[in-house]
């Protein structure tokens, strides 16, 4: 899944040539889409869609440069199975996608809203600010007058349009008699509104009609750097989760039917082919295999299943066909109570208050009750209700979150940009918060710090001639153990011995016949040997005693560099899994933890999680599987592998694009950083309000004062923000 969001190798030499082409339209009525990440430029889409075209079945394809992606329409036969090797023959790396699930990413109204408004607000306020210059420059009465009047038909109907989302959103929050920080802001554009149109008529001397649209367009852009921050993610978390297609073949009547997930019932026979995975608790009816739990329980060895055989969903088919009998489906399933505990370890992190709400909660009735008391104060010493009104409106003004509104997404947005170049992909809005405050860092071991696959580690004990004979078998087989074996016998220039008549045993392991003797690759048990507590693949020739090729899981990228750093970085370090004592305390001592725990359960790890914070630790939880999913919910912040499942990415804050686990330390430094330039922001807002509300409540706040106040403010933090770049 990491290669859907990486930059891949050209397929062509127009790739390092040709210009991006714009985005192009897309088929109605699409069927079947297609990842592409290795397209590059005009050329890639000329030669994809000429071969998708080409193909029967096909009746229109096109090829969407900016998302690396292909929308067909094809007739109801055609597969998308049917069209990935007809690309990976022309050079291109495919991968299929769930329509449905990409839909979100199709359209973008709310950002194009977002910008348009924007635009209107600096559009308007760059007009009424040449105006505001005149006057500031010294035009008084009947043309200081037509300027103001001129700027108050620019700014009404700008402000009407583009403030709209602070009107909302403040009367959101008035409907349920709370304040946000859009409270004083509507009011601050209101009262500056009305006060300088009451000025205008009576011929005054300020009117903050300019103030008004550049507290509007700050606050946008502020607005529009957190959606944007906010889309990327959900885009590419959107082009991973679509990345797992929920179908399932149900068997009526002896004929295969392919059909979503959601449309199994209890009851249904399921047929789940080699390299498939359960998408339902049910019973084995026919077939044997080897099944891999490893996601739903860490588990690194193949279990051994045949009929009669109890299997739950998410485990993954190994080596032969299986029926099965579904007993529960949908809500019912193993998988749902996992998700019960999600639910509830999710329900303690929503408690969560982010630095901007706190800022919020201390920011909104300040500024209220210092305006009001602005006005009775000035009241009271004048006696006059304009000259009154016009000092609380300055105030308002004055004091409106400019910087604090662009203090979190500026910040936000830079960090995320650094993480996602380096492989990181920020998925809430307040995770690198939570990410600062981690003090404990908890892995899980299969699928994290390893890579669920197994790599030989005695290849040099055997003689070649054995290798050999053992390399022929594994070719022929699918299963996790062979394909190591062939894969380490090939880099070591061992060719395949004339094995011939090879058949692969469902269950079992293959076997053929060698210079007249009877040859086996696999199980202990099959070939006659006693099953150690290594996991291993036996070869037996003939009658000779059976040799053990023995496997560990190989560490992942990375995960040694990461251990260390994060240990350097004063953390405490945990390794909690549901493998064997034995395989967790050998991957636990090469990599230096102290702290292990093996076999652990689903709820076992959520427990331990919740302890860890009820003694005061923030907990950064690390893990892949289906097992690790409520753990992920409980931790104060949690990443997953884009090679996880989808439960577990939906669990997490962060997903990691690529391999390499040595980004994680890195992350928890950027994320420091920027926690510090946030509340840096915060200072420097405090610093402006410190110096400008006595200002504005002295009554020397003009509107060039207001403006130019504003300004500096919001460009000092946002040059604050990108000093994280």
């Amino acid at each position: 899944m990491t290669a859907q969001l990486s930059s891949g190798t050209a397929a062509c030499p127009g790739c390092l040539a040709a210009p991006a082409e714009p985005a192009r339209p897309i088929p109605e009525d699409v069927q079947i889409a297609l990842s592409l990440p290795g397209i590059h430029c005009s050329a890639c889409i000329a030669t994809v869609e000429r071969e998708l075209n080409a193909h029967p079945g096909v009746e229109d394809a096109r090829v969407n440069l900016t998302l690396k992606r292909a929308m067909i329409k094809a007739t109801p036969e055609t597969r998308a199975s049917d069209l990935i090797p007809v690309l990976e023959q022309a050079g291109f790396e495919a991968h299929e996608l769930d329509p449905g699930a990409l839909s979100a990413t199709q359209t973008d109204k709310a950002g194009r809203d977002l910008l348009m408004r924007l635009a209107v607000a600096g559009f308007a306020s760059m007009n009424v600010m040449l105006l505001s210059v005149s006057v500031w420059s010294g035009a008084t009465d009947a043309t200081r007058d037509m300027f103001h009047w001129i700027s108050a038909a620019i700014a009404l109907p700008a402000i009407a349009f583009s403030a709209q989302p602070f009107f909302a959103n403040a009367w959101s929050a008035l409907r349920v008699r709370r304040l946000n920080m859009d409270v004083p802001i509507v009011l601050a554009i209101l009262l500056a509104l009305v006060t300088s149109l009451w000025e205008t008529a009576l011929s005054g001397e300020h009117a903050y009609f300019d103030a008004a649209l550049t507290l509007t367009f700050f606050l946008l852009a502020g607005r529009y750097l957190d959606y944007r921050t906010r889309a990327a993610a959900r885009s590419a978390a959107e082009e991973l989760t679509a990345l797992e297609v929920p179908r399932a073949i149900r068997v009526v009547d002896g004929a295969e039917d392919e059909v979503p997930v959601a449309e199994l019932c209890v009851g249904d026979l399921i047929l789940v082919r080699p390299g498939g995975r359960m998408p339902v608790d049910g019973q084995i009816v026919s077939g044997q295999s080897e099944l891999d739990r490893s996601l739903l329980t860490g588990e690194t060895v193949p279990v051994f299943a045949e009929a009669g055989q109890v299997v739950s969903a998410g485990e993954v088919n190994l080596t032969g066909p299986l029926t099965i009998r579904a007993t529960a489906v949908g809500e019912d399933t193993s998988l749902h109570r996992m998700a019960d505990l999600v639910a509830i370890a999710e329900s303690g992190r929503s408690r969560y208050t982010s630095l901007a709400d706190k800022a919020a909660k201390l920011y909104a009735p300040g500024v209220h009750i210092l305006s009001a008391l602005s006005f009775v104060g000035w009241y009271i010493y004048s006696g006059d209700v304009r000259t009154a009104l016009n000092i609380a409106a300055a105030v308002l003004i004055i004091t409106c979150p400019c910087a604090l509104g662009l203090a979190v997404p500026a910040v936000t947005t830079a960090a995320s940009g650094r993480l996602f170049r380096k492989g990181m992909l920020i998925k809430h809005a307040t995770a690198l918060e939570r990410l600062s405050e981690a003090d404990t860092v908890v892995f899980d071991k299969t699928g994290t710090l390893t890579s669920g696959a197994p790599e030989l580690v005695n290849l040099g004990d055997h003689a070649r001639a054995k290798v050999e004979v053992a390399l022929a078998l594994a070719e022929a087989s699918a299963h996790p153990l062979s394909v190591s074996l062939a894969k380490a016998a090939r880099a070591a220039g061992i060719k395949p011995a004339n094995v011939r008549g090879i058949a692969e045993v469902p269950g079992y392991g293959t076997e053929g016949e060698f210079r007249g003797q009877r040859v086996r690759l696999g199980r202990a048990a099959w070939v006659g040997a006693d099953q150690g507590t290594d996991t291993s693949a036996w070869l037996a020739i003939g009658e000779d005693a059976p040799v053990a090729f023995r496997f560990s899981d190989a560490l992942r990228p990375g995960a040694a560099e990461a251990v260390d750093a994060l240990r350097a970085s004063g953390k405490h370090v945990l390794l909690m899994s549901g493998d064997s004592q034995g395989a967790v305390r050998a991957l636990a001592e090469k990599l230096g933890i102290t702290d292990w725990i093996a076999e652990a359960l689903p709820q076992d790890k959520a427990r331990r999680i919740q302890d860890l914070s009820d003694e005061g630790h923030k907990v950064l939880m690390v893990g892949d599987g289906l097992n690790d999913t409520a753990a992920l919910a409980a931790a104060h912040v949690s990443i997953s592998p884009a090679s996880a499942l989808d439960a577990a990415r939906v669990a997490s804050d962060i997903v990691l694009l690529g391999n390499d686990l040595s980004p994680i330390a890195d992350a928890c430094d950027t994320a420091v950083k920027a926690t510090r330039r946030i509340r840096e922001n915060f200072r420097i807002a405090t610093i402006y309000n410190v110096i400008a509300v006595p200002l504005a409540v002295a009554g020397l706040a003009t509107p060039l004062i207001a403006a130019l106040a504003m300004s500096t403010s919001s460009i000092t933090v946002s040059l604050n923000a990108l000093r994280l770049r």
